[in-house]
């Protein structure tokens, strides 16, 4: 196990941004590079039970980010979390992840190899708690503020709407931090909770450009279109859309015979790019762009 050091909020090494919220934590246990505590970071959250949509999403943004010298932070959970975290160090970047569990309990245990693997390509495993303690009802809320206050802004990937991921975006508003949404279909479940913050004042976000440029970072060139068409779902839609023209959602999802998670998902992601376009009650068609 890589060495834990645990910093009081006395000592001159406890994060800067961290320090100033209402509530921070008396003592950070900390494994891995501590250089990374006062790094420029955002965290990315979302929902555990992604979809697909939500996923790409999370792999694009956090990989961006991380090409461009920011450090992800986010709650090593299942789900968006996990794809924040990997795609940081797939991208050679940073990452830090947050725990609601003590300092040698990397929760889930699913994730756990995940947690070993930020540890050792120089990322940094954070939590307020001690030794293996376990999970309970208020820490992980409680540590969501941790994630909001170690970073510059939070962006929320997926979230339905009573989602642990708006607790993070109620945590970064109250710290004065800047709130990022990824907006979604208003027919699917877990896009509710974005959608609602976006309708609230939160930024969208469609790539990382739109939050690289709210704080001036130099940029290095990002993929003019970050999302792909090549899933065979995703062609269905578009060559139903071609023949058919503007058809409703649940045509779609009949049609195409996916799952319809699957298929609400990747109408998501069409719409995301413009390569389709709502028209309202339900009907989708092929964007004029």
């Amino acid at each position: 196990m890589a060495d834990i050091l645990t910093l009081s909020i006395e000592d001159s090494r406890y994060p800067t941004l961290l320090k100033r919220i209402a509530d921070p934590p008396p003592h950070l246990h900390c494994r891995g590079n501590m250089a990374l505590l006062d790094s420029f970071c955002i965290g990315v959250v979302g929902a555990r039970l992604a979809s697909d949509y939500g996923r790409r999403a999370a792999t694009d943004l956090a990989g961006q980010l991380a090409s461009n010298g920011i450090t992800v932070v986010s709650g090593l959970a299942l789900g968006i979390d996990a794809a924040a975290h990997q795609a940081a160090l797939d991208a050679h970047g940073a990452t830090i992840a947050v725990l609601g569990t003590g300092i040698e309990n990397l929760w889930p245990k699913e994730n756990e190899r995940l947690g070993e693997r930020i540890i050792a390509e120089g990322g940094l495993v954070v939590s307020e708690y001690p030794g293996t303690k376990p999970g309970g009802k208020h820490t992980f809320p409680e540590r969501n503020r941790i994630i909001s206050g170690l970073s510059r802004g939070i962006v929320v990937v997926e979230a339905d709407r009573k989602s642990g991921s708006l607790i993070t975006a109620r945590c970064a508003l109250e710290q004065d931090r800047d709130v990022f949404a990824v907006p979604g279909s208003i027919y699917w479940p877990r896009s509710i909770g974005t959608n609602l913050l976006i309708q609230q004042g939160a930024r969208p976000v469609l790539t990382a450009s739109d939050i690289l440029a709210s704080y001036a970072v130099r940029q290095i060139p990002l993929p003019v279109e970050p999302l792909s068409t090549r899933d065979p779902v995703q062609q269905s839609i578009l060559a139903l859309l071609r023949t058919q023209g503007p058809t409703h959602l649940d045509a779609i999802v009949a049609t195409i015979g996916e799952d319809a998670s699957r298929s609400i998902a990747a109408v998501a992601l069409l719409e995301l790019q413009d390569a389709i376009r709502h028209s309202g009650g339900g009907i989708y068609q092929i964007s004029a762009n």
